[in-house]
């Protein structure tokens, strides 16, 4: 995958200062551009499965993911969540310059001194030039984020759908913000909580991968770059850019693997959280 920046499309950074203008702007769009793309970037995981003696890797039901996924989002704090919004013909919302634009909020809630985290996942972050300190300083605190996201539009609402690559974690982490507890015991209550504010409409690009019948795999910048896709807008492992690759890469898929099929059969499922 290539990386062609397109001039035309801003990242638009979200701060303490400038939270609840931007709130604004989304209440404004959001019947219009109901279709959401998201990433997050959190500080790596502190737990992992112990692969049975002898084997490197090894699938594990959706219950056991669950249970490492909550033992992470737990203990663990959100660092980015970048929000494309884009209307039913794949457009993204402009100024009145003709400005596309796109959102990137960077919250105070993770301190690197202090907090858990895994130490190759802050290295990767800092090369992608995440500012911890001035996080810490001007972020976003995440349970203003929660109040200002509940009247949105966003969440608890029929007439939006969710877009996400591989996005357990990332739901995991805004429904920690959302309902300001630790996540709930078991992956029932889990997905019904998930539906109850996100919706049916919800798409795993990792889960559809599945069901393509040519051999997407791999993570979002190979999947990407598999299907052509370029990076238009900002770096790799910073979540606003990630957001709109996921969106690129979910039209994409879509023109290609599901011209005949309805999408609406794959949804509310998330990729290794398969529970049926």
């Amino acid at each position: 995958m290539s990386t062609c920046i397109d001039k035309t499309i801003t990242i638009r950074e979200v701060w303490s200062h400038n939270l609840h203008s931007e709130f604004h702007l989304i209440r404004s769009i959001i019947d219009t551009h109901p279709f959401i793309s998201m990433d997050t970037e959190f500080p790596g995981v502190v737990y992992r499965h112990s692969p049975p003696a002898g084997k490197s890797h090894t699938h594990h039901p959706p219950e056991q993911n669950y249970k490492l996924l909550k033992s992470n989002v737990d203990v663990l704090n959100i660092i980015q969540l970048g929000l494309t919004l884009s209307d039913a013909s794949g457009n993204l919302p402009h100024d009145t310059t003709g400005q596309r634009f796109i959102w990137q909020f960077n919250f105070k809630d993770f301190d690197v001194a202090r907090d858990p985290h895994a130490p190759e996942s802050i290295e990767l972050l800092r090369r992608q030039e995440i500012d911890f300190e001035r996080n810490l300083v001007e972020g976003v605190d995440s349970g203003e984020f929660g109040e200002l996201m509940m009247s949105s539009g966003l969440v608890c609402s029929d007439s939006v759908s969710w877009v996400t690559f591989h996005s357990a974690y990332d739901f995991g982490y805004l429904l920690k913000i959302l309902t300001r507890r630790q996540l709930p015991d078991g992956l029932p209550e889990f997905l019904g909580i998930l539906r109850l504010f996100f919706g049916e409409s919800v798409y795993d690009v990792k889960h559809l991968m599945k069901f393509c019948r040519t051999g997407l795999y791999g993570g979002l910048d190979r999947v990407a770059s598999l299907l052509e896709v370029n990076r238009v807008a900002g770096k790799c492992h910073q979540a606003g850019s990630d957001s709109l690759l996921t969106w690129h890469a979910f039209q994409k898929m879509r023109e290609v693997y599901f011209v005949d099929v309805g999408l609406e059969m794959y949804a509310g499922v998330l990729y290794g959280l398969e529970a049926y």
